[in-house]
Formats: C-alpha cells, sequence, structure tokens
C-alpha cells in the first residue's frame, strides 16, 4: 500500500494517475450540453448505496468509471451558462491549476513551520484585498472557509471589543434581508435570542437608515449595549447594497463596531466599471469578502478583514507544541493567531495564481459583464408582461415570478412557480433558484458566467412561462 503515497518514488504514479482523471474531467466538461442531468435521489442514492467500500477496485480506471456513474455524470455544473441558481460562479483555469499544486503538496496554513512560502503568500494577497478595499496601514485578515466563518469572526472580535460582561444586553443590527449567518453567530456566540435586531429594508431591498437611527436610539434609551451593525454588500436574494457611507457615518456616532458583509459583493473590488457601488466599505471596522463567489474561484476561498490588526487577537491562543508565545518575540509569522480554524488548506494560492496569469482588471472585467448581463435582463423582465420582476439589480440577481394572465390567486401563482421551478430542474434544461418575497414564492436568477448570454435568459423565461401554464392548464383539467 505504500506505493500509493505521493513521495519521489510515485511521481511518475501521480502524474498518470492526476494526468487520467483530468482528461475525464475535461471530457465531460467539453460534452456537458446542459447543467443537470434531472436525475433523482431514488435513482442516483442506490447506485452509490450498493457500494462496498471494504472492497476496494485496486485500479484507478475502474475507479473513474464508477466516478462516471455516481457523481460526474449527474453533477450540477456550475460552467454551464443555463445554471442561473445560486451564488456559484465558473472557475477560472488558473484558480484549478492552484487547487492542484495546494492539494499535492498540502501544506497547512496554521504555522510559518508547515508553510513558510504560503504564510507569505497569504499575509500578501490580505494585504492586497485591504489596499483594495482602503482599511488603512493597520489592517489585516485572514482566510476562512467561507463568509459564514467569515461573519462568525467578525462578530466575535466585535462581542470582545463590547466589552461588556453581560451577554444578553448585547445587539447586533442587520437588514432583514440579511444573510442568515447573521443570526447564526449570534447563537454561536452566546448572545440572547433578541440579540439580532431586524432593519427594515426599502423598496430597493438596502437598509433604510433612518430605522436604523431609530433602533440604535432606542437602544441607547433601553441601557443596552449596540455590539454591531452589520451592513450587506450584495444580499444573497437581491444583491442589494446597503447604503454603506450612512451607515458608518451612524455607526461613528454610537460607537458601534460596523461589519460589511460584502460576500458577493466584494467582486467590485476589482470592478472597472461600477467599484463605486461599494464606496463607504473602507469605513468598515471589519469585512467578509468571497473569492469564491465573485473572483471566480473554486470553493473554497474567503477571507474576513479588519481595520486594526490588534483586534484579531481576541481569536488568538497559544499552544507549546504548535505556536508558543515566544514565537511572538521571534517575529515568526503563524496564521493559527489569526484563525479561528488550525489546520487550514493553502487555499490562498488559487487567488495568487489567478492574480498573476490574469491580474485583478481581468477579474473585475469578467465581473462587470455579468452585472451587466444582468441589466439587460431586467430590461426583458420588466418589459415581459408574463413576469413582475421585484427590484433592478445592483449586481447581478434578480427576483421574479410567473404572473399568469387568466389567474388572480396569489397562492395559485405561487404553487404554479414552483412547480415550474422544481419541472425545469428535473428537465436539466436550466437550473434556477427560489425565495419568498412578502411571504410569496418568487424565482431567482444569480448571474455569475460571462458566457451567460440574453438569449440563454429569454429561453430560460419562456421555459418556467411553459411549466408553469402546463402545471395551471392541468390543474383546471383537475378541477373540471
Amino acid at each position: 500500500m505504500r506505493s500509493h503515497l505521493l513521495n519521489d518514488a510515485t511521481a511518475e504514479q501521480y502524474r498518470r494517475s492526476v494526468t487520467e482523471g483530468v482528461e475525464r474531467v475535461a471530457a465531460r466538461i467539453a460534452t456537458t450540453d446542459r447543467p443537470f442531468t434531472g436525475v433523482t435521489v431514488d435513482a442516483l442514492a442506490p447506485r452509490i448505496d450498493g457500494i462496498d467500500l471494504d472492497r476496494p477496485l485496486h485500479d484507478t480506471a475502474a475507479v473513474l468509471d464508477e466516478l462516471e456513474d455516481v457523481y460526474l455524470r449527474d453533477a450540477v455544473y456550475f460552467h454551464h451558462p443555463r445554471y442561473l441558481a445560486h451564488l456559484n460562479c465558473p472557475v477560472v483555469i488558473p484558480a484549478v491549476l492552484g487547487e492542484a499544486v495546494l492539494s499535492a503538496v498540502n501544506s497547512s496554513l496554521d504555522t510559518w513551520d508547515q508553510s513558510a512560502g504560503g504564510t507569505l503568500i497569504e499575509r500578501k494577497l490580505i494585504d492586497w484585498t485591504c489596499a483594495r478595499i482602503g482599511l488603512g496601514p493597520a489592517a489585516d485578515g485572514v482566510f476562512t472557509s467561507g463568509g459564514t466563518q467569515s461573519n462568525l469572526q467578525a462578530l466575535l472580535l466585535a462581542r470582545e471589543e463590547a466589552k461588556t460582561e453581560n451577554l444578553a444586553d448585547l445587539r447586533v443590527f442587520a437588514s432583514e434581508v440579511s444573510h442568515f449567518s447573521v443570526k447564526k453567530s449570534a447563537k454561536l456566540l452566546g448572545l440572547g435570542p433578541d440579540a439580532v435586531v431586524s432593519v427594515p429594508v426599502d423598496h430597493d431591498k438596502r437598509m433604510q437608515t433612518v430605522a436604523l437611527a431609530r433602533e440604535l436610539e432606542r437602544c441607547a434609551k433601553d441601557g443596552l449595549v449596540p455590539m454591531a451593525v452589520v451592513a450587506t454588500g450584495g444580499t444573497t436574494d437581491f444583491g442589494s447594497i446597503d447604503p454603506l457611507p450612512e451607515i458608518a457615518g451612524l455607526c461613528e456616532q454610537y460607537g458601534v463596531w460596523m461589519h460589511v458583509d460584502a460576500a458577493y459583493g466584494c467582486g467590485l473590488l476589482a470592478s472597472l466599471k461600477y467599484r463605486d457601488r461599494i464606496d463607504g466599505i473602507e469605513r468598515a471596522d471589519s469585512v467578509t469578502v468571497d473569492y469564491h463567489k465573485s473572483f471566480f474561484q473554486p470553493v473554497s476561498s474567503s477571507a474576513v478583514l479588519v481595520r486594526d490588526a490588534a483586534t484579531l487577537r481576541h481569536a488568538t491562543y497559544h499552544a507549546e507544541y504548535l505556536n508558543p508565545r515566544r514565537m511572538v518575540q521571534e517575529r515568526i509569522p503563524n496564521q493559527v493567531d489569526k484563525s479561528l480554524q488550525t489546520t487550514r488548506r493553502f487555499d490562498a494560492l488559487k487567488l495568487w495564481m489567478t492574480l498573476r496569469v490574469m491580474g485583478a482588471d481581468g477579474i473585475g472585467a469578467l465581473f462587470d459583464e455579468v452585472c451587466d448581463l444582468a441589466a439587460e435582463a431586467w430590461k426583458l423582465l420588466a418589459a415581459d408582461p408574463r413576469f413582475d420582476v421585484v427590484v433592478e439589480p445592483s449586481l447581478s440577481t434578480l427576483v421574479f415570478r410567473h404572473i399568469p394572465a387568466a389567474v388572480t390567486d396569489p397562492a395559485e401563482i405561487d404553487r404554479a412557480n414552483l412547480y415550474a421551478r422544481k419541472a425545469l430542474f428535473a428537465s436539466g434544461d436550466a437550473v434556477v433558484a427560489g425565495t419568498k418575497v412578502a411571504g410569496r414564492h418568487y424565482l431567482k436568477f444569480t448571474l455569475l458566467n460571462p458566457e451567460t448570454t440574453t438569449a440563454d435568459i429569454a429561453a430560460v423565461l419562456d421555459l418556467i412561462a411553459g411549466h408553469a401554464e402546463q402545471y395551471l392548464g392541468d390543474s383546471l383539467d383537475r378541477a373540471s
């Protein structure tokens, strides 16, 4: 079994195995004509359940054949132009190359003695991102597993900076359409059930600063402690960007930590056309960015950034076997001193490879394309009497629903839209997401693929309308 260990004696075997695997994936991507096969759980589960993991195949080709059957054939392919559902982006080739390198070398980014060059590369990318945001010379940060972890760490720092021992008094303010991880983080941090105050949004799904000011004032009058305001730089459902300059002003007035969840909107940091849409982010105390959403990176690639590097001390613990305190005096950089994780992949390498091959302008141009596409798609939806679209996009997300001409019952319209989404997924012709607006069911396009065209959008809208009308026709037949 030692023949399977990657080392100097097996380097050629590694080359052959990885090449064979890459060729399989490349062939599958080259021939994929729709984002999904439509396979059901009931059809796929028995294939996987029938595999005896205690009886290995002992042959890479045979395992790859099996993988075709249980995974590759029925995977949901984000690179396809009619995958329009969640915040999943197609990935750029330099990042995939970086993924191959980091997996083989298998550096762990917790301490210097496990990843010397990797430590410095990650730190360089953190400095680069902080500079793009404009956080100032004292800024710092660390890579994380994703936006949820980044938001959790940011709110941990905010809790500690609030300097109160009565956690029940702490309040976090976030818009009513903010990411669910805000509430999850509050619970994990031991805050009370009423800790997260939901702030109303305006017609464009942006936090109402008048309402935020009112809630901050009420908090002060009630003797409670405002711990943080979470402003969103690109909400998951609408791509809406909260009014960051105004929120920053209120945070400064009330002495509140300002966190910007820019997991989605961080692509604007590289934008050649729309950078101003996220102005005010430079005034934040902490920022979440997800490179695996709008920098076209493979999962996972995320970071939490802070204005004041000293606040990262709240996540620092020392162990003699890992990062003893003497290393600080010896100026040995250990990333575990900043991180909630210990063992951690060298995910920064993917972004490093991307920047060194494509440059930031190359990333920004791709993100600009999907923002432009969303603007064109909004025009299509707004002009189409079959659909109701909620807001004009700030980024690349559109929330809408089919409105049948002859149906007025909102519940029946809900059912038609739910059916259309399910039928579309089952067909495999396209994948769209869903959400609720004011209690009603809506559909959602999340456009992150520059290869998607307005013709693709128009075709998918026709498919949605067709499925919805089919449901309504069948419903009338059943009623009669």
